[in-house]
């Protein structure tokens, strides 16, 4: 292994085991943000993808059949990092999605804070540092992802101190007040300062960062840089910086150009009914999403016949997601009872006023329901950036289409051409729908072209390159 390979380092890979309707087991593209993101920054070069398989470590042999190395034509290599039942209950579904995430967003639900959970949290994010002592060369980078692996950066130093470390916090960094909440508030901002350099999503998620370092251990920054104590007596530094992720345009720019995906998008429409109007939302299925505020929306607009049920249609596609964890239990089934009336009292035989898909799409068959919608609805209550919102202004190809964007999305901060919208506000939501859908050719094709002038020049590619190059530059004094 060179010094030039980038080990990445997440909490899961970027393939996963799909059991068949006959039990076999065969690997795919694990779906998710991270993933489409982080993947492009390793093409073209070798390096390691270091993360959990999705399945427990059982005792004896395991049954899934190994990672093909060189599937979906990928340079590097994967390394797994074995976890059981009880750590991934605790550690995942515990601390990182009922502490970590609900805090992260706001706490639009209550954080839950168990001291068992927070142990496992830190028995496995030093099962990841190890792996990528192990597995990185001398004085490699080592790039690691997200809030399940906070206290992964510290950790690695102290086992290999040559190492180049980066983080990026995918989700959003809440104000200071709010993060001082949590009772190992300490643990994770040194844990995070553990890394060379820190990213963001925005500015305003580094800002809140550096405030709580100065706040919480008296540690100023100097022009976004922070000087941390390090072993005898030396000190190096962490810089902290905003890199608004994206997406990978080129790929999806070919996959809206076939005419695999055009005629694709052209039977959906057909399929739907042939509706002047289709509306389309496309989430995990969690509460932070918005789901429910705009099916909530959409239902009105047709109960005050603001829109024409047999003129409009809206497709929601929800992936699953975290279904162990209560509150998405909770929204699944709200989520459910709102399509269920809304097709009891407003639908008809063979057209329901809401297509509801439960599943996970292929990118394939996302891109032509990106191209086959008129609006696409993004009203997320907290998000750190949304990626669905600039896959869909990169499948339109023709400079049309609309897309309806919650004010709280990094998104928002590079789209605000989008028809933005508070997530909080029904009746405004509903006015930017009834806009949106209402507005004429060369509005739409305005505010298009300018989204999609500024996503072809910062794509994914762009964020990758801007993040290693200043994690590779930076200096230890």
């Amino acid at each position: 292994m060179s010094e030039d390979e980038l080990i990445i380092v997440a909490n899961r890979l970027p393939v996963e085991a799909v059991t068949g309707p006959t039990g076999e087991v065969t690997w795919k593209v694990s779906p998710g943000g991270l993933v489409a993101a982080v993947e492009p920054s390793l093409k073209g070069r070798q390096g390691v993808w270091i993360g959990w398989n999705g399945h427990y470590e059982t005792p004896g042999e395991s049954t899934l059949p190994p990672i093909p190395e060189t599937a979906d034509n990928r340079d590097y290599r994967i390394a797994e990092v074995p976890l059981k039942r009880q750590d991934v209950e605790l550690y995942y579904d515990g601390f990182s999605n009922s502490a970590l995430w609900p805090l992260y967003h706001d706490a639009i639900a209550t954080p839950i804070y168990h001291r068992n959970e927070f142990d496992a949290y830190r028995r496995a994010n030093m099962l990841f540092a190890q792996a990528a002592a192990r597995a990185a060369a001398p004085g490699a980078t080592v790039w690691v992802h997200d809030y399940q692996l906070q206290l992964v950066p510290a950790m690695l130093r102290s086992l290999r101190p040559d190492l180049r470390i980066g983080f990026f916090l995918h989700i959003p960094f809440p104000a200071p007040d709010l993060f001082l909440q949590l009772p190992w508030r300490r643990a994770i901002v040194l844990g995070i300062l553990g890394a060379d350099l820190v990213g963001f999503q925005t500015t305003g998620g580094a800002r809140n960062f550096l405030a709580v370092t100065e706040r919480l251990l008296g540690w100023p920054a100097k022009s976004n840089i922070v000087e941390v104590p390090g072993a005898h007596g030396g000190r190096r530094e962490s810089k902290v910086g905003a890199f608004a992720v994206s997406v990978d345009v080129d790929r999806l720019d070919r996959l809206a150009r076939s005419p695999e995906t055009a005629n694709r998008a052209q039977q959906l429409r057909k399929d739907l009914g042939s509706p002047r109007t289709i509306l389309l939302g496309v989430d995990r299925l969690d509460y932070t999403k918005g789901i429910d505020v705009r099916l909530r929306a959409y239902t009105e607009l047709l109960e005050e016949k603001r829109l024409d049920p047999a003129e409009t249609v809206l497709v929601q596609v929800a992936t699953p997601s975290r279904e162990n964890v209560d509150e998405y239990q909770r929204i699944r089934d709200d989520v459910e009872l709102i399509v269920g009336h809304a097709n009891g009292s407003l639908g008809r035989i063979g057209a329901p006023a809401i297509h509801y898909v439960r599943d996970s799409l292929p990118i394939e068959e996302l891109m032509a329901l990106y191209q086959a919608a008129d609006i696409m609805l993004v009203t997320p209550l907290r998000d750190g950036m949304n990626l669905v919102a600039k896959e869909y202004v990169a499948s339109r190809i023709n400079d049309d289409g609309a897309l309806v964007l919650s004010e709280f999305t990094g998104a928002a901060r590079e789209m605000p051409q989008s028809w933005l919208v508070n997530p909080y506000d029904m009746d405004g939501v509903k006015e930017a729908i009834v806009a949106a859908a209402n507005a004429g050719h060369d509005e739409k094709r305005r505010r298009m072209r300018a989204m999609r002038a500024h996503l072809l020049k910062h794509d994914v590619q762009r964020w990758a390159a801007e993040f290693i190059d200043q994690l590779t530059t930076t200096t230890e004094t």
